[in-house]
């Protein structure tokens, strides 16, 4: 299926996308499949965890349904998942992803309510939330089995999910990867756990896997990068979705922006983090009640900055292309849309077609990584992630700003390669340190490679084809332990944690 700038932004829990989005849609999809009656009954992957029987055998299950024979559980979490899983909030996703619960539209106080609910009771209530009966299961966070050394052959971050009957006879035993950016592959079937990716025709009238690609049809037919991407989204949807997705997403940006700029105290997970964001905001605004352009890199560090607190609160966020990154693509938005020659000027609806190009062009860079390398931290380091969002956020101002498709290309091609090679080590595996400075800074290396991209005419030596095709190679030869496991960098080397 072709990947979308709606696969790309999509509205999930913090911290992250790759460690609880994902597992969540993945233990939601398993679920469902359950209820179907169409999980796979043997284990594609072959893991070797044991059978689910007799663990946890359930107080009773409801009738009807494929859930009604279910009466006990088994999760194993392999690699980069079983690593650093409980400070990316990895277990937690799990258990409500069970449930039933979508992390597109769950609210984080509704996290909050359930894992009380599930600590007090000890109860799971699989597929409760997908509308039918559920089978209540005595499960808990303690009962998922963790394997941080075992790597499954087809991603670092493996998950298995078994049931079995009163009998122990096996129900359904699946395996289920969690790819980067939220994106779930399941062992055996295709990359669809996203409902919106499975319902679509593959068909558009510019497809496209390399930059090289995207810019013979912007050539060809006389369009815009944002053009380009525009009319294979239009190929999949109407206008009116395209323009209020588009805006839905710019929204929710702004919503988790404001939202961090409320909170106050330490961030949770034990680093004792302090929040930043409010009293910045605070001396910025004393500072530059009028936005004097000279403090535009101060108020895109704030977003950033406020942006990334909001999901190491396990707040509402846009995977912009993951969690991990979410600070880089709203913080240079907010520099297109306030910063942008004529932007303080733009009525609602310039401003509106500035938002929408912006995201049309990052989305259209987003697919060269999706579809060449990896979004996923855990695959390649976060050069994955935070370089592929600064990538992206780079051929976005380059469109708002007026670059050619040349130009565009040039500036993603700038903001990736001074991103070739950055680790993914984050101290006691929460998204705090180094992830959110990283942000902030990814952010200033997008504005300024857009601005030296339209400082030439798109003509440059290393092409954006080549970089990606680097930053795979680099990610393959880079250690494990600089991927997302904790176990190396700045992980290990700071003495107090």
């Amino acid at each position: 299926m072709p990947v979308s700038v709606f696969d790309l932004f999509t509205v999930g829990i913090g911290p992250s996308s790759s460690h609880t989005v994902g597992p969540m849609r993945a233990a939601r999809e398993f679920a469902a499949r359950v209820a179907r009656g169409d999980a796979d009954a043997v284990d594609a992957a072959g893991a070797g965890a044991a059978a689910p029987t007799g663990i946890n055998a359930a107080r009773g299950t409801a009738a009807g349904g494929g859930l009604a024979a279910v009466s006990s559980l088994r999760v194993d979490l392999y690699g980069s998942l079983a690593a650093t899983g409980r400070g990316h909030g990895t277990f937690a996703a799990v258990l409500l992803g069970l449930e039933g619960f979508d992390p597109e539209t769950v609210l984080p106080e509704q996290v909050d309510a359930a894992m009380e609910r599930l600590e007090r009771t000890g109860e799971l209530r699989m597929g409760e939330q997908l509308g039918g009966p559920a089978a209540i299961l005595r499960f808990a966070v303690s009962d998922i089995v963790l394997h941080p050394l075992t790597l499954l052959p087809r991603h670092t971050n493996g998950m298995r999910f078994a049931v079995a009957d009163d009998a122990g006879g096996a129900i359904a035993d699946e395996t289920y990867f969690s790819v980067g950016g939220g994106f779930v592959v399941r062992e055996g079937g295709e990359e669809a756990v996203h409902d919106r990716r499975s319902q679509r025709s593959a068909e558009q009238p510019y497809p496209f896997t390399t930059a090289a690609e995207l810019l013979a049809h912007a050539r060809g037919n006389r369009l815009t990068i944002a053009e380009v991407m525009h009319a294979n989204e239009r190929a999949q949807r109407t206008e009116t979705e395209i323009s209020e997705g588009l805006a839905h997403i710019w929204e929710v940006m702004e919503a988790c922006k404001n939202a961090a700029l409320t909170r106050t105290g330490v961030l949770p997970g034990g680093l004792d983090v302090r929040r930043r964001a409010p009293e910045w905001h605070r001396r910025l605004s004393q500072r530059d009640p009028d936005r004097d352009p000279v403090y535009w890199q101060e108020w895109i560090n704030l977003v950033a900055l406020a942006v990334n607190e909001e999901n190491a609160t396990g707040g509402r966020v846009v995977t912009a292309p993951t969690n991990g990154a979410a600070g880089i693509i709203p913080a240079v938005l907010f520099y297109a849309t306030h910063y942008a020659p004529g932007a303080p000027t733009w009525a609602g609806e310039e401003r509106k077609r500035a938002v929408a190009d912006f995201l049309l062009a990052a989305g259209a860079i987003g697919v060269l990584y999706k579809e060449q390398a990896s979004i996923s931290g855990a695959e390649v380091g976060c050069q994955g992630e935070v370089g592929s969002a600064s990538s992206m956020a780079a051929a976005g101002l380059a469109q708002v700003l007026g670059g050619t498709p040349e130009q565009v290309e040039n500036a993603a091609e700038i903001a990736m390669e001074h991103n070739l090679g950055l680790t993914c080590d984050p101290i006691g595996g929460l998204v705090q340190i180094p992830c959110i400075e990283r942000n902030a800074i990814a952010a200033s290396k997008a504005v300024n490679a857009a601005k030296m991209a339209l400082m030439g005419d798109g003509d440059h030596h290393v092409s954006l084809d080549q970089v990606i095709a680097t930053m795979r190679e680099t990610g393959r030869d880079m250690s494990d332990k600089y991927k997302e496991t904790s176990m190396g960098g700045l992980a290990v080397n700071v003495i107090e944690c």
